[in-house]
């Protein structure tokens, strides 16, 4: 903790009258409008990144493994706190956007010097471990493909697009503050930093920022930014994602740079782009703001280029072989917001002095109970949509619990989706897919296969791969349609054909298995490491069992660890439970039985049965661990309810 106080007692002082905005946090604290957290619960904190106005830290909170971000102020005044307050406003009213990073809350540190009593607010936000989309360019573009340039492209500009629908500006757009996580778009402010430059006049950034600019801006300089602006920074910054390069890097001379762009310079568009993709980023770039598109067009546009790479895949279970030892996991198996402080959140912020508690109680009651709008609807459908391409491309199942989880973590009831998807479905393939989904799975409806699989092969001309790789769900296993594996085989095969990890995972499991297909292990090892090498966990995890037990391959046991542990990074608890199992033996490392119990019982949490049948034996015989037959019955009976026949024979023998 010493880094933010040693660096802040001398750089953040307190400066100018902040009591009336002082008075608005700590009212929102009590209240729990904000959520505030202590600051001495923080630990391991580093900086990660320093500007203008002040710094960004990252920090674990108590005992929890990921990072939050601490962002601090150099110099708190009138200016400072009004402006935070105002990019408070602005979060509650985009929170729900999965590409804008997420306001955890407050905190707060106080200085321990006796002559310095001030109290330095800091933000508390999501963490983005990638840094800024500069950086991640910098170090990540060579491995780039265009299926993922895209998907940047389109998660910026989505994210621009839900701040104009709030009638937000953002002003300052930038590769030093767009974020990147988990390799997805983070946007980092709402150009908290351009508002605080205005009000104090510094200028400090401006000549760094000139290329992102509107033209426009550079010869009046009281014209004020607006919406076409953002869209002129928008077709930069995907000219950057195609490039790698910061526009005009090599330029040094500040003042010819702007003469040359107010001629109509622009950078050159680089070899090998697709001419859709240069097209759209040189419209956007034009001189003239009227003939730039709306954030809307260049969000329809990149949806266009996106539809033909959507990755899928799906993960199911199967029961474990029957061993009352610890045992490997060796096969798979069949497989609210709104916007309603918009205008009265900004009149309570001119007007502080005259609003009260009660008055406080209301406008954010007003904001909860507020319906979210159609258009917030439609960007949560598609967010939902990449949500389960994302973990079927990884895991090659998107469980219904993940979906409904998100859901309500942007405050949005599922039957309200529902009933939305029901009015709309006809006119957009995720919306199909995604009533399709619900259907399939069961939300907000009993489970039916059929009408599932009527949307599903209704809509394969519309170019969705995802809708592709239900249909051979659908004939695989018979959902909703007579059982046919040699027509889900070419469905997969069309896949795997085009490159895609979930088609060369399923051909892996249809050789594994002799499904529609002759079993060939070698051929079904071959397609595993295809879509292992293209970031599919579950193929990793099955190619590790392959090499563990040489099978198709020659046994190799270091190589079986090191795609368990490459299959753990993802949080895969198929991967844990299996590298668990490899410490527990001594399989491509060094026995540790300890470490064995550390990632059965991680994987045991998520939920992984053979982790949780494997945890109880530890703790039934009481080796490694202390003799625990309470936790022993505790996690047997869990692996259990999940169906698994050792443990419910474990149990009958308890009783």
């Amino acid at each position: 903790m010493s880094n933010i106080n040693n660096n802040n007692n001398n750089e953040m002082k307190n400066n100018g009258n902040t009591d009336e905005w002082i008075n608005w946090i700590e009212e929102a604290i009590d209240k729990e409008y904000l959520k505030y957290y202590e600051y001495e619960n923080f630990k391991n904190i580093q900086e990660i990144g320093s500007g203008a106005f002040g710094k960004v830290y990252r920090a674990n909170w108590k005992h929890f493994e990921d990072y939050l971000a601490l962002k601090s102020f150099f110099n708190l005044n009138n200016v400072t706190i009004k402006e935070i307050v105002n990019e408070l406003k602005l979060q509650l009213d985009v929170s729900f956007h999965n590409n804008i990073i997420r306001f955890c809350g407050i905190t707060k540190f106080e200085s321990e010097n006796k002559f310095d009593q001030s109290k330095n607010y800091l933000l508390v936000m999501e963490y983005a471990d990638g840094g800024t989309l500069r950086d991640y360019l910098k170090y990540n573009f060579s491995r780039l493909t265009w299926i993922e340039k895209y998907n940047l492209a389109y998660q910026l500009a989505c994210s621009i697009s839900c701040l104009h629908d709030e009638g937000i500006v953002h002003r300052d757009l930038h590769s030093r503050n767009v974020l990147v996580h988990q390799n997805s778009i983070k946007l980092a402010d709402f150009g908290l930093s351009k508002r605080i430059d205005d009000a104090t006049k510094t200028q400090s950034k401006l000549l760094g920022m000139i290329p992102y600019i509107d033209p426009k801006v550079l010869v009046d300089e009281n014209l004020k930014l607006n919406e076409k602006s953002d869209v002129y920074s928008i077709g930069v910054l995907l000219w950057e994602i195609s490039s790698g390069n910061s526009p005009f890097h090599e330029k040094t001379n500040k003042v010819s740079l702007i003469y040359s762009i107010l001629q109509g310079k622009r950078e050159e568009i680089i070899p090998d782009t697709p001419i859709d993709y240069s097209n759209l980023y040189t419209d956007c770039w034009n001189g003239e703001p009227s003939k730039r598109p709306s954030i809307h067009e260049v969000v329809d546009r990149l949806r266009k280029f996106v539809i033909n790479s959507n990755r899928i895949t799906i993960y199911q279970q199967n029961d474990m072989s029957n061993q009352t030892n610890i045992k490997p996991n060796d096969n798979l198996g069949s497989v609210n917001s709104g916007n309603s402080l918009s205008g009265e959140f900004s009149q309570v912020i001119k007007n502080f002095g005259n609003t009260n508690s009660n008055e406080l109680d209301m406008m954010f009651a007003d904001k909860f109970r507020d319906k979210i709008s159609s258009e917030k609807i439609s960007i949560l459908v598609n967010e939902v949509v990449d949500l389960i391409f994302k973990e079927i491309n990884e895991r090659n199942v998107a469980k219904r619990r993940h979906v409904l989880n998100y859901l309500n973590n942007h405050n949005v009831n599922s039957k309200e989706i529902y009933d939305w998807l029901l009015s709309n479905e006809s006119s957009n393939t995720s919306f199909i897919f995604l009533l399709g989904y619900f259907n399939y799975v069961g939300i907000e409806t009993t489970k039916n296969y059929e009408k599932a699989f009527d949307l599903f092969i209704n809509a394969l001309d519309k170019d969705s791969l995802l809708i592709q790789f239900f249909v051979g769900e659908c004939y695989e296993n018979g959902n909703g349609v007579t059982k046919n594996e040699n027509l889900a085989f070419e469905y997969y095969e069309e896949l795997s054909d085009i490159g895609y990890a979930m088609g060369q995972f399923k051909l892996g499991w249809f050789y594994e298995n002799g499904l529609g297909v002759k079993k060939d292990f070698k051929l079904a090892a071959q397609f595993y490491e295809k879509a292992a090498n293209n970031g599919h966990l579950l193929a990793m995890h099955n190619l590790g069992n392959f090499y563990r037990r040489g099978v198709g391959v020659e046994m190799n046991h270091h190589k079986a660890f090191e795609l368990f542990k490459k299959s753990t990074e993802g949080k895969y608890s198929g991967g844990i439970m299996m590298l668990g199992y490899c410490y527990d033996l001594g399989i491509g490392i060094d026995n540790d039985k300890q470490k064995a119990v550390e990632l059965y019982e991680k994987a045991a949490n998520l939920g992984h049965k053979v982790a949780q049948y494997n945890l109880a034996m530890m703790y039934e015989i009481g080796d490694v661990v202390e003799k625990d037959l309470d936790k022993a019955i505790y996690w047997y009976e869990k692996s259990a309810k999940q169906g698994d026949k050792d443990a419910r024979n474990k149990l009958d023998g308890f009783i």
